[in-house]
């Protein structure tokens, strides 16, 4: 595990593991991948294809609850890794900046 100031355990990584896997089975999360939109790009995305991430990530503390968790596209998901908000927006604007 990378070296955050967060002194989370593998237990506490782990329960909100288990709790996002109850999220996903409630019948609000269903709800938010039927609108089939990712949240971070906004592309139409077919709902098998949605995954659920973390705004803030669990490894660096963010917990499993619906002000957390977002529909993302498999791409996004993957290319926003373990990033906070504000460093995913400055990785976007880089990218954004360096496609001029």
């Amino acid at each position: 595990m990378q070296p955050y100031a967060y002194d989370l355990d593998e237990a506490d990584i782990k329960r909100e593991r288990d709790k996002a896997r109850d999220l996903r089975a409630t019948q609000w999360w269903k709800r938010r991948l039927a609108k089939g939109v990712c949240h971070y790009c906004g592309e139409a995305v077919a709902v098998k294809e949605l995954t659920m991430d973390h705004i803030v990530p669990v490894a660096r503390g963010g917990k499993s609850t619906k002000s957390n968790v977002v529909p993302s596209c498999k791409e996004c998901n993957n290319k926003k890794k373990q990033l906070l908000p504000m460093e995913w927006v400055e990785y976007l604007e880089k990218i954004s900046k360096s496609d001029l």
